[in-house]
């Protein structure tokens, strides 16, 4: 019995720049299979080969056999028939894949609409059932919203609901659940399992997550450098890895459960020495200087009962009801929840790119919650932000140099030679080739868009850096480098971070203490590892308890104890 897909030799070039080589796997019906590798390697690429989605100047050849039929051969209009019908895709970013001036009703139910032929009403009433099977809360009032309206989370999940619309019978799933927290992400991964048990869908799951891939795939295929270096049985692949590269992957996933004191250390950084050599090298581990006594210090940050509400129709809505917190200088301050729990909104009110309807927002005793715009612009250097969406947050029309040279010449101007070496030196921290200064955003991968906007927000040395979902589109790998990369920033230039995350496990040992939040309010604080050891609100163990199963299967991996 022939696969459903079947991917043969497929090769993919874009000019003298091999992206894909030779790739070669296969998918059976009701199986999925996890194609894993770093930021880069060449999985997005697969994919949008597979689905005639890459642009005219790619040169691609090889087979990709999907149910008996090549769809590198495929007439446009016939892939187009395929597209979102029998042959669907969720999308990395669902920013960029969503249509800004439609409501996410209206993009759910154009998919329903013209490959099902459902009514406008059949096809709102069906979107609404969709919105609520992937867990949009209020879905009939929701179907209304626009994309701006709904949190990042919330997004991928409408990206999730309109790619299984149609109950497609093959569904690539490129990052599914990268912006979603623990909670959601369980009820997605099991919704995803109990679809393609029921209606024997195939899923393509690409993924930097290791801790998804031992729970819900069937076999994994681990992809570096656009070739695929290993493939086995998901247990077999966990139990027993052949490849270095798999082995590193592994490790730099594990979290060092030993040594509660210290910050992540993510064990293991990667990197590429000579032709088809890995080695594996373990930075040394950093110790944080012991906290102090916070009742003598003066607050670096101070936010007292700060309000904000959204309109809805002619109501407002409460984003964020009372909350109140401080950041001391060198101190991480994480903060959990769920998505739109009101995280992205808070930093962005910190920020002033939202204005409050009340409390105040201290920074340095100062409150510039109701300051004037022209008055900001010392608060924009001692406060930067990693934004959750690299792609969105950089401007398109310009180069690197050009987004890292603006923000010196606005917050910390000095001769262009010194700004260049400034440039120089901050690429270099944060693992990007000095040559790529030229090159524009939509030219590099979404892990090396994420190391832009941390190079950005880090190069005019700020006070305090709030780091909105900053790792969470990085594979394990990357993400070691750059957590690194933040902690050691932190020590040399005395920063604070608000560091906010749907990973509990990156928060744990990123922070010092731990805000919980709920429904825009803060309903838990306390210092990181009592937070885990001993949470006290019912949300708080809620939270905990759906992280704790990714985390144990990646701690108990043989391979990482070999």
């Amino acid at each position: 019995m022939q696969p459903l897909l079947s991917v043969e030799n497929l090769q993919v070039g874009f000019g003298h720049h091999a992206a894909v080589k030779g790739v070669s796997f296969t998918l059976e019906k009701g199986e999925m299979v996890a194609l894993v590798g770093e930021s880069g390697s060449g999985k997005s690429v697969t994919a949008l080969a597979m689905m005639g989605l890459l642009p005219k100047q790619a040169e691609v050849s090889g087979r990709v056999q999907f149910n008996g039929r090549d769809l590198l051969r495929l007439s446009a209009p016939a892939l187009r028939e395929l597209r979102g019908n029998s042959l669907s895709m969720i999308f990395q970013e669902p920013m960029t894949s969503l249509n800004p001036v439609y409501s996410v009703g209206a993009q759910i139910a154009e998919t329903l609409r013209i490959h099902q032929h459902l009514s406008r009403q059949q096809a709102r009433a069906r979107a609404i059932e969709l919105m609520a099977l992937v867990n949009i809360p209020e879905p009939v009032r929701r179907v209304d919203d626009f994309p701006h309206q709904l949190s990042g989370g919330q997004r991928q999940r409408v990206m999730i609901a309109m790619a299984i619309a149609c109950e497609p019978r093959l569904l690539i799933a490129d990052e599914p659940t990268t912006a979603l927290d623990v909670t959601v992400q369980a009820s997605i991964m099991t919704l995803l399992d109990r679809l393609r048990r029921e209606l024997s869908l195939s899923v393509l799951m690409i993924t930097h997550d290791l801790g998804l891939v031992s729970q819900w795939a069937d076999r994994v295929a681990v992809m570096h450098n656009g070739t695929i270096v290993e493939q086995a049985a998901t247990a077999q692949l966990f139990r027993q890895p052949r490849h270095d590269y798999t082995r590193g992957l592994m490790a730099a996933a594990w979290l060092d459960e030993r040594d509660l004191h210290y910050r992540q250390r993510l064990l293991t950084e990667i990197r590429h020495e000579g032709a088809g050599e890995f080695r594996l090298h373990r930075p040394p581990m950093l110790p944080f200087p012991p906290l102090r006594n916070r009742q003598a210090d003066t607050p670096l940050l101070s936010v007292k009962a700060l309000e904000v509400s959204y309109r809805q129709g002619g109501t407002r809505k409460p984003a964020l009801q009372r909350v109140g917190f401080d950041v001391y200088a060198g101190e991480t301050l994480g903060l959990v929840g769920e998505s739109g729990c009101g995280k992205s909104t808070l930093s962005r009110t910190i920020l002033r790119l939202l204005r409050p309807d009340g409390g105040e927002v201290l920074l340095d005793g100062v409150d510039i919650a109701q300051q004037p715009e022209p008055a900001l612009k010392n608060l924009r250097k001692s406060v930067q932000m990693i934004f959750q969406d690299p792609y969105a947050s950089l401007n398109p029309r310009q180069t690197i140099f050009t987004l890292l040279d603006s923000v010196l010449r606005l917050h910390d101007p000095a001769p262009a030679a010194e700004r260049l070496r400034r440039i120089h030196t901050m690429l270099d921290r944060v693992g990007l080739p000095r040559q790529s200064l030229h090159r524009y955003a939509h030219e590099f991968s979404g892990g090396q868009r994420q190391r832009i906007g941390i190079a950005r927000a880090l190069i005019v040395k700020p006070r305090l850096v709030i780091c909105d979902e900053a790792v969470s589109a990085l594979d394990v790998s990357i993400q070691a480098q750059i957590l690194n990369l933040l902690l050691e920033m932190k020590q040399e230039m005395g920063l604070s971070y608000l560091f906010i995350s749907h990973n509990l496990a990156v928060v744990r040992y990123m922070s010092d203490r731990i805000m919980v939040m709920n429904q825009g309010e803060i309903v838990e604080t306390g210092e990181a590892g009592e937070i885990w050891r001993h949470p006290q609100h019912a949300y708080t163990r809620q939270l905990l308890s759906a992280a704790i199963g990714t985390e144990t299967t990646l701690i108990t991996a043989e391979a990482v104890s070999a």
